[in-house]
């Protein structure tokens, strides 16, 4: 028990270190070749903090555990909803940007429904995952594309100031960035199969399945770059990165390490049915549900942030009592989709109808 705890907690440590090392010294070096710091924000540090949640599902395919890769992206998308985007509301209002409505969050449930299609044959195959890395590709153009327009000096400033204020000057400066990305991706490789190691024998030792570890452990662990960036954000009330961060690390997720692991892992990922029957459309709905938020008032408020902290604590509720064959977890389940999301669908509904009527007025 104590030796599988020391793996999970050591593998968290030096995952974590590792998407830090790698996400400065990748972001320095972009720098010192010229690439604006606007276009090293929306890709190199996207990319650097959905790093944990890559070298584990890859770790996990290639290791033959792909229900561990499965529940490690569904769960981490779930989460960075859910819980991170709740707690971060919680503490403060959350500002949403106009484009996170009109380009992101869209982009984000295309990727959530397309998974979802591209796995009703219990497989992500090799194929699949090029289609699904080919769009992440095309989205990258386009933000990089939109981002050399980008005319707005305060933000221009913002990422000035967050990613480029150590340029390298000497070649000293950048062998000594070159080898923060090494060391950060080799941090991510050992830290990603001591962490995967520890989750298996979890499971085996609790007789958990994999996929339900992936979706509450493993998701949490791999997330936690994501989860203590927003939260930062939020308390220093830098309150549109907060959102940003979530949902840009949502399509990356799908996108990018989704993709990555069905393409390397031999013969694709399979899907678990228990997957399709809850976990993936759990993750759609989630996405979906951004939408109508997000719009009323371009805010997340405290008391949408509850809601998603609390359907957070119900779906982990669910997963352990079903895992544990819990006699009253159907009708646990039954009653969340009977009352409390007909009720919150309503509750959403109402705002969303009193911000269409507030537009209008105005």
């Amino acid at each position: 028990m104590w030796i599988t705890l020391g793996l999970i907690v050591g593998g968290l440590i030096v995952l974590v270190l590792g998407a830090e090392i790698l996400v400065r010294g990748a972001s320095r070096l972009a720098a010192a070749l010229g690439i604006s710091p606007l276009v090293v924000g929306l890709t190199v540090v996207a990319f650097g903090t959905s790093s944990p949640e890559l070298a584990v599902s890859l770790q996990s395919a290639l290791s033959g555990q792909p229900d561990l890769a499965v529940g490690n992206v569904v769960g981490s998308n779930i989460l960075n909803v859910l819980l991170i985007l709740g707690l971060s509301a919680l503490i403060t209002p959350l500002i949403v940007a106009q484009q996170l409505v009109r380009l992101d969050v869209p982009i984000m449930i295309g990727a959530s429904v397309l998974v979802w299609l591209l796995a009703l044959n219990n497989v992500i195959s090799q194929l699949e995952g090029a289609l699904l890395f080919t769009l992440l590709l095309a989205y990258l153009g386009f933000l990089i594309w939109q981002s050399r327009r980008e005319q707005d000096p305060a933000v221009v400033a913002e990422y000035e100031q967050e990613f480029a204020g150590d340029k390298p000057r000497t070649l000293r400066q950048a062998l000594l960035n070159l080898a923060l990305v090494v060391a950060g991706l080799a941090m991510l490789i050992l830290g990603s199969r001591l962490f995967v190691q520890g989750a298996s024998d979890l499971a085996r030792l609790f007789g958990l399945s994999e996929l339900v570890i992936g979706l509450t452990i493993v998701a949490l662990g791999t997330s936690l770059p994501e989860v203590a960036a927003s939260i930062m954000a939020a308390i220093k009330r830098e309150r549109d990165i907060a959102v940003g961060n979530v949902v840009g690390s949502n399509i990356f997720n799908l996108l990018a390490v989704l993709a990555l692991t069905a393409l390397f892992a031999r013969g694709g990922v399979p899907v678990p049915s228990s997957a399709l029957a809850l976990d993936i459309p759990f993750m759609t709905a989630v996405a979906i549900a951004c939408l109508p938020i997000f719009i009323t008032r371009n805010l997340i408020a405290r008391w949408e942030g509850a809601i998603f902290f609390g359907y957070y604590l119900a779906y982990t509720a669910y997963l352990l009592l079903a895992a544990n064959e819990y006699p009253g977890a159907v009708q646990y389940r039954n009653f969340m989709l009977i009352f409390v999301v007909p009720l919150t669908v309503l509750t959403l509904a109402v705002s969303l109808w009193r911000e269409w009527g507030r537009r209008r007025l105005a």
